[in-house]
């Protein structure tokens, strides 16, 4: 098969199964990053929902027809990579839009951009197409559409300066610059790219009132006895059924910690949530705040003080007041919100309606910044240090795609008394993050990682051998190394 060189407006026919769309471009100083999209578009030229959107937050299509396989980089050149199955489209589906955008600057700064067409069973380039950009900051690369029954490919090669917004209101998809959905509207799809997702429905126990929690005693430098049966400050406020949930999943801890040689250790323990808008749906389900109430068994445990510090994150970090247990059911109530910015334009003006501590969750947008996260919290420790290691336990979906900056920000951290436990949820990309055991060059192992399919159905004595597997070895090698 011999590659096809490709102008403006040509067009071929596509004569394999899937075909994998290859954006190349060669960045410089101050050059931007580049994400490849699709978009599914129906016989009327638009998306049908948001879920016909595919990009590295929502990297697979619900049909499994369209993934995003996301970046590498080879001899300077940089790629970021669209598979579209042909076969496994659904008939609906006439046309699918090869698209990217430009972060932190215009695609014209990107030298040899171009898109490349590859069989995806043999990798073999059937087709090629050079483009040219100055101010645009979206770009359609080109389209594989239906014709006769049969798939073609056409060269575009059109550009937005207004950006994703530009492309997208072309396609369907609506940007409301005052995004917001009432409480009684139905649950959108997991994306949620034009708007607000309601908060989780209030729990039907009754509330216990707001009441700042008491500063911390100073922790003994040594570790101390946390008896499984010990009472944390606050629990007794709890509804009937939570504390009786609390203190079971407690006693799981004690016995996870004790099966990995960590009986009686103490930690400060930090709570951070992905609200980016891929997380939705888990939001939605109620499947965020059930992995806060079994996190904070693990902060009863681990710190007398029964105290969390909590931050949420997507395009921003946000820190958000601190779980104090005895307030749980209001603190989920208030806190387990997903993010809540249009994809493509921001308000500043304030919303209305936030109650006291509450984060106004259109700041914290919708995409994947991990190390915004991690960078907060690493000031945080160093501002407040403790005699207790720091203990993370974060929450994300996947949607990787830092993976340099997340890579610095925990290599940094190796010298820092704090264990990073990263929980996948779900099966997606996850980057460095599924490979950080296997990077050299650091003095500790200070990172942990699993993924799981559904976290509701792992039965908590699972879920904390799988959480603390890691965190009690790292302690021992911390020491050693004089990082605690």
């Amino acid at each position: 098969m011999t590659s096809t060189s490709m102008s403006k407006g040509a067009n071929l026919p596509v004569a394999v199964g899937a075909v994998r769309a290859v954006l190349g471009w060669t960045g410089g100083p101050g050059a931007p990053d580049a994400d490849a999209s699709a978009l599914l578009l129906g016989a009327d030229g638009r998306v049908r929902d948001d879920g016909d959107f595919v990009f590295y937050n929502q990297p697979r299509h619900v049909s499994g027809a369209v993934r995003h396989l996301g970046k590498r980089q080879d001899a300077g050149v940089t790629t970021d990579t669209v598979e579209v199955d042909l076969r496994s489209l659904e008939p609906e589906i006439e046309r699918v839009v090869l698209g990217a955008s430009a972060d932190g600057g215009t695609f014209g700064q990107l030298s040899g951009l171009t898109l490349r067409l590859l069989d995806a069973g043999t990798q073999r380039e059937f087709a090629r197409f050079e483009m040219e950009a100055t101010t645009e900051t979206a770009f359609i690369g080109g389209e594989l559409y239906r014709r006769g029954g049969q798939w073609k490919f056409r060269a575009i090669g059109q550009g937005y300066a207004s950006g994703l917004a530009g492309l997208a209101t072309d396609f369907g998809i609506s940007v409301d610059e005052e995004p917001g959905l009432p409480a009684s509207a139905p649950v959108p799809p997991p994306l949620v790219l034009p708007g607000a997702v309601p908060a989780p429905p209030a729990p039907q126990a009754p509330p216990a009132p707001w009441t700042s929690p008491a500063p911390p005693a100073s922790p003994a430098p040594q570790a101390r006895p946390a008896p499984a049966s010990h009472v944390s400050k606050g629990e007794e406020r709890l509804p009937v059924d939570m504390r009786k949930r609390l203190s079971l999943r407690k006693e799981q801890v004690a016995v996870s910690l004790r099966k990995h040689g960590a009986e009686g250790v103490t930690a400060r323990v930090v709570l951070i949530l992905d609200a980016s808008g891929s997380m939705s749906f888990l939001y939605a389900k109620g499947v965020v705040a059930d992995v806060v109430e079994r996190m904070a068994a693990v902060a009863a445990q681990l710190d007398d003080d029964g105290v969390m510090q909590a931050w949420t994150f997507a395009s921003h970090a946000a820190r958000l007041p601190d779980l104090a247990l005895g307030e749980l059911p209001e603190w989920l109530r208030l806190h387990v919100r997903v993010g809540e910015l249009s994809l493509f334009r921001r308000s500043k003006k304030p919303r209305k309606g936030l109650l006291a501590g509450q984060v106004d969750m259109r700041t914290v947008g919708i995409q994947n910044e991990e190390q915004k996260a991690i960078a907060e919290v690493r000031t945080y420790v160093r501002e407040h240090p403790a005699a207790d290691p720091t203990l993370v336990l974060f929450f994300s979906d996947g949607g990787v795609y830092r993976d340099n900056e997340i890579e610095r920000e925990l290599r940094e951290a190796v010298d820092e008394p704090i264990f990073w436990q990263f929980v996948g949820l779900g099966r997606s990309h996850y980057g460095v993050l599924e490979r950080f055991d296997t990077l050299p060059g650091r003095r500790v192992d200070n990172v942990g990682f699993f993924a799981v399919d559904d976290i509701g159905g792992l039965p908590d004595p699972e879920l904390y051998d799988r959480l603390l597997s890691e965190f009690p070895s790292w302690i021992t090698a911390a020491r050693r190394q004089g990082i605690l």
